[in-house]
């Protein structure tokens, strides 16, 4: 165990002004407006947890038992029950890998079941995509998909997503054969990792990690292998298809993002969470209750997105998009927000807490995330638009009372233009291809106009400099001439930075530019940006879609694309069931901070090397962005040098 590893974070994370702490210029004045206000925000709150416990941050510890707590120390190199150092932090990886796997499972079944009720007649939601929704049906073998009414083939649709969830045994696996490539069916096979339903692999990861079973360090990397699938195709997958069968698949809309999106005279009302079965219908509310705003002496409603919620109606309504996660605390701090309403995933408890120093309220709906001091506002999709309407009236009866002498906001916010699905992103390229629509992406690959592409997704982490690895990465890479797509809070990031907006492709490197010029015109735009805005974190799922269809045109696995992943900020287990499944896929991924593995030499090569030969694709970490930057192109070159493309 490495304690410098400890001590050399402690003293990065104490010596940073508030510069040095995110490079986002709203936080930056925002900072000062919160300390006056008494606002305790993430970031001061990291400074009291300094210096970390070194057996936690290694991961040689282990609470899974009434034998302990353990840890492996010079004195003890193996906890009570026997488990060594590489059986704790194999342990220890899985259970949060299969968390993750979990809350997307879980948001999944969730959207499944909202399905299932429009489709009775049950819950006041309409089918807004139904070619997509025949198309699922007929790629999971469904007879009779083409001409089967459309409520009766969503219920079907809907029933079989919910028995794909809940599989217990080796009976499902539609969903996954649908979306995966059938060179990673044989692989994962071979490995015995494929998962026949989403909640199997977690219930089997909670098993096994549990006291007196799985000791082989090996073979706990490979279940985490399994939930990372799982999590992909029954979570993230599952999710997005019937979002977008419910509410619209995305196409390219304009909006704004940054804290200055927030309108002083207006009822502000921030949807944050992860699921928009709720936000979609707050967002109806606040429509159809203007007219009351204006009588509280509001000149109307402003709904704002926090998180992936924000992301989800950014993509598919333009609704602004007014922070990630590190903003929410110090957005409340702005004495401008009415009602801040959360589903789940990502809420920080303390946001009761900052809204204690204003007249915010925060409104819970799920029955999973309920906070002290907040109010709860169960939500039922059956009384969907009862329930939006109440919580809207409540943050306009709240407008009455706000201190317009406590209000700052920030006046910072920039263009975006989000909502490329992979479906409007074949809609843009067809119009230079219509025969062909991904025929100008591979010529541009083959060329080297565009070297490769990078995914950046995941969460803010005030360990690292907020946004900055997130913007700055992206950067490199655009210089480089690599195309960038962005989910999650990263893509908050790109979007308030400017590199979502179609004027930044001149931030790109020379080649790039051209690319993004030509398909751009052909839109009607000036250009695309040069960091496309793929979606909430379950739309990563997005991305898996766009690789499979341009490893089948090619002939070859996902594994041999010149492609890349980073959660460059991730904080959530989510992101690490995520990256998982992005190296299953075979996409080697750049992870920062660095995960709990430090403690056990097998599982770091296992992940790091190891993985690579099983499945064509590795973790790998920095902390700083021009490194990081290099080590993902020298991946995307390696790629194109096996394929015989010019470097």
């Amino acid at each position: 165990m490495d304690e410098n590893l400890v001590l050399k974070e402690k003293r990065e994370i104490e010596a940073r002004e508030d510069s040095d702490k995110t490079i986002d210029p709203a936080n930056l004045e925002m900072f000062e407006v919160a300390r006056k206000a008494g606002v305790e925000t993430a970031f001061d709150r990291l400074l009291r947890q300094e210096p970390k416990c070194p057996y936690c941050y290694t991961g040689v510890s282990c609470r899974n038992c009434a034998m302990g707590p353990c840890r492996i120390t010079a004195r003890a190199d193996r906890g009570v029950c026997g488990a060594t150092a590489d059986v704790m932090v194999a342990r220890g990886l899985l259970r949060n890998t299969v968390a993750g796997t979990a809350s997307h499972v879980d948001h999944a079944r969730h959207v499944a079941i909202a399905l299932l009720q429009a489709a009775r007649g049950e819950a006041p939601y309409t089918i807004r995509d139904e070619p997509k929704l025949r198309r699922i049906a007929s790629a999971l073998g469904i007879e009779g998909a083409d001409t089967m009414p459309v409520m009766e083939l969503a219920e079907r649709v809907a029933l079989l997503a919910l028995e794909e969830i809940g599989a217990a045994h080796a009976n499902g696996g539609r969903w996954l054969r649908m979306h995966a490539t059938q060179e990673r069916l044989e692989t994962w096979s071979r490995l015995g990792v494929l998962p026949e339903g989403g909640m199997l692999p977690v219930l089997e990861g909670m098993h096994r990690t549990s006291m007196g079973n799985d000791a082989d360090a090996v073979n706990l990397i490979l279940g985490c292998i399994k939930a990372g699938i799982a999590d992909g195709f029954y979570g993230l997958h599952l999710s997005t298809d019937l979002q977008d069968v419910l509410f619209g698949t995305p196409k390219p809309v304009f909006s704004r993002a940054g804290m200055g999106v927030l309108e002083e005279e207006y009822v502000n009302i921030a949807c944050h969470g992860h699921v928009p079965v709720l936000s979609e219908k707050i967002v109806e509310a606040a429509e159809a209750l203007q007219e009351e705003a204006k009588k509280a002496g509001a000149k109307g409603i402003n709904v704002v997105g926090i998180c992936c919620t924000g992301n989800e109606i950014l993509e598919r309504l333009g609704i602004p998009a007014v922070g990630n996660e590190l903003n929410s605390e110090l957005v409340i701090a702005t004495g401008a927000l009415d009602a801040v309403v959360v589903d789940y995933q990502c809420i920080f408890p303390a946001l009761t807490e900052a809204a204690k120093c204003f007249h915010t309220k925060i409104i819970t709906t799920a029955p999973i995330v309920k906070l002290p001091d907040a109010e709860h506002v169960e939500f039922d999709e059956r009384r969907a638009d009862e329930v939006a309407r109440e919580i809207v009236m409540r943050a306009i009866e709240n407008f009455r009372r706000r201190d317009p002498g406590k209000v700052h906001i920030p006046g910072f916010s920039t263009e975006v233009l989000a909502g490329f699905s992979v479906e409007a992103l074949l809609e843009v390229l067809s119009k230079l291809s219509p025969s062909d629509p991904l025929a100008p992406l591979v010529d541009s690959i083959a060329k080297g106009d565009v070297k490769g592409a990078v995914a950046i997704v995941g969460c803010s982490n005030p360990r690292v400099p907020h946004d900055l690895m997130h913007v700055e990465l992206a950067k490199e890479l655009i210089r480089r001439d690599i195309l960038v797509i962005a989910t999650g809070c990263a893509a908050h990031a790109h979007a308030k930075a400017g590199l979502m907006q179609p004027a930044g492709y001149r931030m790109a490197g020379s080649r790039l530019q051209g690319v993004l010029k030509a398909l751009g015109e052909a839109a009607g735009l000036e250009a695309l940006p040069p960091v496309l805005h793929f979606g909430s974190c379950v739309d990563n799922s997005r991305i898996n879609q766009l690789l499979k269809a341009l490893a089948e045109k090619l002939g070859v696995a996902i594994k041999d694309l010149p492609v890349a992943a980073s959660a460059p900020e991730y904080n959530t287990e989510k992101a690490l069931s995520i990256g998982t499944w992005a190296v299953a896929l075979g996409v080697t991924t750049h992870v920062n901070p660095l995960p709990r593995v430090a403690g056990s030499q097998l599982v770091t090569e296992l992940l790091t090397d190891k993985a690579e030969e099983l499945l064509g694709a590795k973790f790998i970490h920095s902390s700083d962005p021009k490194e990081s930057a290099d080590m993902l192109e020298e991946v995307i070159l390696e790629k194109r040098r096996r394929l015989g493309l010019p470097v």
